[in-house]
């Protein structure tokens, strides 16, 4: 069974136990970074049997790309509760972007063990993974939209959202490893949704 399939098909016991073994890898990545998140040091911090831990995530990368999605899924809630704002979409998917690239880089242990984690994900990790990109994908597509929330977005609106996703995610992990600045992150996402988006 997937972690969403027990998420949503689980008992309250279940879905709890899943809520603390969450929040002990936020913690334990927010002090660490990747390093840190051990799962037996999860498994005693949320307080739960190293093989339920196994049962739940099967490895490490499981564990961090589900707690990526976790947070994506508040992230993406907060943008769809309220109007973006900007005048066309470049400004409004800048603006997106632009909080959630400075929320990350507030938390910089936690955003390299989360990143990291998506970059070496393989296709093991492939639900967990999508889950991410989806919640992604609604939050660009959302600030394209602007107040038009009606029009259905074409094949090729979704592979121009995906594209931004992939360029906004190789720009923090460029800052994540310290390749580039937290300003040249900011342009580098610039310019590609400009070119996008024209």
């Amino acid at each position: 069974m997937t972690t969403s399939a027990i998420e949503t098909a689980g008992s309250n016991a279940q879905r709890e136990r899943r809520r603390r073994i969450l929040d002990a890898t936020i913690a334990l990545a927010d002090e660490g970074g990747f390093d840190a998140v051990q799962m037996r040091e999860v498994a005693d911090r949320a307080d739960v049997a190293l093989g339920t831990l196994y049962r739940y995530f099967p490895s490490k990368i499981h564990l961090l790309v589900t707690a990526l999605g976790r947070e994506f899924d508040r992230a993406e809630s907060q943008s769809r509760s309220r109007q973006v704002p900007g005048g066309t979409p470049h400004e409004r998917v800048m603006h997106v972007l632009g909080v959630t690239t400075k929320a990350m880089q507030k938390q910089p242990q936690l955003t390299e063990a989360l990143t990291r984690a998506f970059m070496f994900a393989d296709a093991s990790v492939a639900d967990e993974i999508h889950h991410v990109g989806m919640k992604l994908t609604a939050m660009i597509t959302h600030a394209i939209e602007g107040t038009d929330q009606t029009r259905e977005p074409t094949a090729e609106d979704t592979a121009i959202v995906r594209v931004i996703g992939d360029v906004w995610l190789s720009a923090l992990m460029g800052w994540v490893t310290g390749r580039t600045s937290a300003e040249e992150v900011g342009r580098s996402i610039d310019v590609a949704v400009r070119l996008l988006l024209r």
